[in-house]
C-alpha cells in the first residue's frame, strides 16, 4: 500500500515538474535571448556599458530606426544608400557576402517580403503527403524549367528550411492561414494551431 502511495506521489511530482518546465522554459529562454541580445550589442562599447548598462544598445536601436527612416523619407537618402548599395554589390569578393545577405534579410523584413505567400505543396504521390511551404519564385523559365516553381520548406523546431523546385501544379494556396500564421504552424511541427492564438494540444482545463 505504502509503494504504491510513493509512486502516486513520484509520478505526480514528475508531472507538476514537467509541466512548470513546459511554463518556465519559453519564458526563461526568450528573456536570455532578448538579455544575450542586448548585452552582446552593449559590449561593443564597454565602456560607455559599464558606466550606463543599456545605453549603446538603445542607441544601436534608434540609430538604425533613423537611418531607415532617413533612406525611405528623403530622396537624398534614398540616393546615398542606393549609392552604397550598388557600390558594395559590385565590388569584388565583399558582394559575395553582401548581396544574399541583403536578400536574406529582405526576405523576412521590409517591404519586400518574401515569405508571405504560403502554399500546400504535394511532396509525394502514393500516399499523398502534403507540406506546407513558402513560394518564393513563381516562374523557373529562366533555367529551362518551364511550369516549375519554387518553394521554401522550413523545418520545424529550428532555423533552416530547404527549396525544392516542383512543378506549378503541385501546389495549393494556403487559405485561412496568414503568412506568419504559417510559418508558425510549419516551425512548430503543427503544434500550434491554423490560427496564431490556436494550439490544439490545450489541456483539457483550458478546453472548458
Amino acid at each position: 500500500m505504502k509503494k504504491i502511495n510513493f509512486e502516486s506521489i513520484v509520478n505526480t511530482l514528475l508531472k507538476n515538474f514537467f509541466q512548470g518546465l513546459v511554463i518556465i522554459g519559453p519564458i526563461g529562454l526568450t528573456i536570455f535571448v532578448i538579455w544575450y541580445i542586448i548585452t552582446s550589442i552593449d559590449n561593443i562599447i564597454p565602456s560607455i556599458a559599464k558606466e550606463i548598462p543599456g545605453l549603446v544598445f538603445v542607441s544601436a536601436i534608434l540609430i538604425t530606426a533613423l537611418l531607415g527612416y532617413l533612406g525611405n523619407k528623403f530622396v537624398i537618402g534614398k540616393f546615398f544608400f542606393e549609392a552604397v548599395d550598388s557600390l558594395l554589390e559590385k565590388t569584388p569578393g565583399v558582394k559575395h557576402i553582401y548581396t544574399p545577405t541583403k536578400d536574406v534579410m529582405s526576405s523576412f523584413v521590409g517591404d519586400k517580403k518574401k515569405f508571405n505567400h504560403p502554399v500546400w505543396v504535394k511532396t509525394n504521390e502514393h500516399p499523398e503527403i502534403w507540406r506546407i511551404g513558402f513560394l518564393t519564385q513563381k516562374e523557373m523559365a529562366d533555367v529551362d524549367k518551364h511550369n516549375y516553381v519554387a518553394v521554401y520548406l522550413p523545418h520545424s523546431y529550428a532555423i533552416s528550411g530547404w527549396v525544392i523546385i516542383t512543378e506549378e501544379k503541385n501546389i495549393k494556396p494556403v487559405v485561412g492561414m496568414t503568412a506568419a500564421s504559417a510559418m508558425k504552424f510549419a516551425v512548430s511541427g503543427g503544434v500550434a494551431g491554423f490560427h496564431s492564438e490556436e494550439n490544439i494540444f490545450k489541456s483539457s482545463e483550458e478546453k472548458i
